[in-house]
């Protein structure tokens, strides 16, 4: 079994849609491998793969490697080490993120810039349940260095401000934002949707797209939680 550090947090049939998207995300992944495959979700909303066959470990490995892996559990973080975890809360002083366990990332150790990290949310368009990479501290260990983002998560988000701009949103799969932005008559007006995970999808605007008013026009037919990078 991997657990892996996407979220499925929507219920009834668009549960269903995106446990279906799943599979068909995990047989991409995994498909001409010599396994067999199940796909879950925990308690907490991590989806889990239940992976068996000749080919099991060289599964779970392209599965963690292709969407992080939750390894977290009470004493389950190293510190120094690289991790991924979701987005779930933030305030004045920092960051929450879910990694199996709670991780607290102090606004000091965000390191995207000046600004609360409401500012940080707004600027770099950060969606809950956003999975994210981290280096771990242990705040029970008084020699360890305090949890940060790590280097190649703020180089993802730094990335995002020198594009052409973006709308991110949660709640939605890939298909659905893709075809709410068809509906909404802007299919010309973006180069692609980037997934991000599970239902948190990234709308890369084209060239001369103003990100506002895109998600001014697609806000109408996506009910889901909607940020813009400019």
């Amino acid at each position: 079994m991997v657990v892996l550090a996407t979220k499925c947090y929507v219920e009834g049939d668009a549960r269903d849609r995106a446990l279906d998207g799943m599979n068909s995300l995990v047989a991409n992944d995994v498909g001409e491998l010599d396994v067999d495959w199940q796909v879950g979700v925990r308690d907490d909303g991590f989806v889990q793969v239940d992976v068996t066959g000749e080919d099991a470990p060289v599964a779970r490995n392209v599965l963690a490697e292709t969407w992080g892996e939750i390894v977290a559990h009470d004493g389950g973080l190293e510190s120094g080490e690289t991790y991924v975890g979701t987005l779930e809360s933030w305030d004045d002083d920092g960051f929450t993120l879910d990694a199996g366990t709670e991780v607290f990332v102090a606004a000091d150790e965000l390191g995207l810039g000046v600004g609360s990290p409401q500012q940080v949310v707004e600027r770099f368009g950060l969606v809950q349940h956003l999975p994210m990479r981290f280096v771990y501290g242990d705040p029970g260990d008084p020699d360890a260095e305090p949890s940060r983002l790590a280097d190649p998560e703020r180089d993802r988000l730094y990335d995002w401000q020198r594009g052409d701009g973006r709308v991110n949103v949660n709640s939605a799969t890939r298909g659905e934002t893709r075809a709410t932005v068809n509906r909404a008559g802007h299919a010309q007006d973006i180069v692609t949707v980037e997934r991000l995970g599970l239902l948190e999808q990234s709308i890369v605007c084209a060239e001369g797209t103003d990100p506002p008013g895109l998600l001014a026009a697609i806000g109408s037919y996506l009910p889901a939680e909607m940020r813009c990078v400019v």
